[in-house]
């Protein structure tokens, strides 16, 4: 049975001499796989409906295993995406992310509408390194590890300061701190600033801008919960810090 089905390019993998396995995250089914025949070859339709970040209507005949793709419509190309080096980098490495960590068949509408925006706005000049921790966030949620940064995890405070600590898994008050003398002291506007990045919908985005500092001491804390947490290794991960360490230099 064919479905019309609204998906997002993850990543492909060559099938044989002409085809394609692409990999979609869809509106309405989750992250499904497909086969699309043909889909190596330059001149065919399906080679510019099935490249990374693609955002189209597609028509899958729906299995127990492999989906086939019939045919798409693009909805948007992202091409600018594509086109440049520090943007492919993170939307990348949050398709790798989302590919890792969301479970095959199990549709969420409200996930698919935020990594779609956030490939919006990456697309339109936001910054991309908030956008990626406010999608990471997110989905470390969706996979049932993100931090607890609403009140203190050990005693429920909601009065700061706050510190983050990587091994209890999320804030600690001034008092609780003792839990883990090695956490990360946080400014109040900080951990609020945790606490919008999990809960903010990505659409409602205006102008945020932070501090070179402080957008730095969130990524590191960031790093270190999802290497204690996330269990898969990330190549694009590894890409995007050397292309932000070479922006360091420029």
């Amino acid at each position: 049975m064919l479905e019309k089905i609204e998906g997002i390019v993850l990543r492909t993998r060559d099938y044989g001499e002409t085809h394609k396995i692409v990999t979609l995250f869809t509106r309405e089914k989750g992250k499904i796989g497909v086969m699309a025949r043909g889909a190596k070859k330059p001149k065919s339709r399906m080679s510019s409906i099935t490249q990374p970040f693609i955002h189209g209507q597609y028509l899958i005949q729906i299995g127990s295993g492999l989906g086939l793709l019939s045919q798409g419509e693009m909805l948007s190309s992202l091409r600018v995406i594509r086109e440049d080096i520090v943007k492919a980098a993170y939307a990348s490495y949050l398709a790798e992310l989302t590919d890792k960590l969301v479970d095959e068949k199990q549709p969420d509408p409200f996930l698919f509408e935020q990594f779609l925006k956030t490939l919006q706005w990456i697309a339109e000049d936001k910054d991309s390194e908030i956008l990626a921790m406010m999608y990471e966030l997110k989905i470390y949620r969706k996979a049932g590890f993100a931090p607890k940064v609403d009140a203190c995890l050990n005693c429920g405070r909601e009065e700061g300061p706050f510190s983050f600590s990587v091994v209890e898994g999320g804030l600690l008050c001034f008092r609780c701190k003792q839990r883990d003398p090695q956490a990360y002291g946080l400014t109040d506007p900080l951990s609020r600033l945790l606490r919008l990045f999990l809960h903010m919908d990505v659409k409602r985005l205006g102008q945020v801008s932070m501090k070179a500092e402080n957008k730095k001491k969130l990524r590191q804390i960031l790093d270190e919960y999802y290497d204690r947490y996330g269990g898969y290794h990330l190549k694009s991960k590894k890409f995007l810090k050397q292309i932000d360490l070479f922006k360091d230099n420029d």
